[in-house]
């Protein structure tokens, strides 16, 4: 299985082990839902690059974690975003992948200007992932 399958499985799983992250929201999906209650959460694009060394087989991954809340301020996305980095670095082996580093690379939170309205969240993280298989 691709590195990108494989370890966007892995952390889509952790992310919904996580109870006190889950407690926050209706639902986390894998990819834009076609219809989700606020607050919700989104595991969105994987994008992966060739990284290893002579004797490794890894890959870098991109990934994508949206949240999205319909409150008046964001107040309650910097809890939910403070779950992330600690179920990421603890995410587990999946089709002979390890995951060896997941780091932020970049978070942006904006005001949704939609029917709606809210908030939405987005943090991009780079995961290092080498093959065990």
């Amino acid at each position: 299985m691709s590195a990108e399958v494989a370890v966007r499985a892995a952390v889509i799983d952790a992310l919904r082990a996580d109870t006190l992250l889950m407690d926050g929201l209706n639902g986390l999906f894998d990819g834009d839902p076609v219809r989700a209650s606020q607050p919700y959460g989104v595991v969105g694009e994987c994008i992966g690059a060739d990284w290893g060394g002579k004797d490794v087989a890894g890959r870098e991954l991109r990934l994508t974690i949206g949240l999205h809340d319909g409150g008046e301020t964001p107040a309650r996305l910097a809890g939910m975003i403070a779950r992330i980095d600690p179920v990421l670095a603890g995410v587990a082996v999946r089709e002979g992948w390890r995951v060896i580093t997941a780091r932020l690379v970049r978070s942006r939170v904006a005001r949704v200007a939609r029917q709606g309205g809210g908030w939405s969240a987005v943090v991009d993280y780079r995961l290092r992932a080498v093959w065990e298989g």
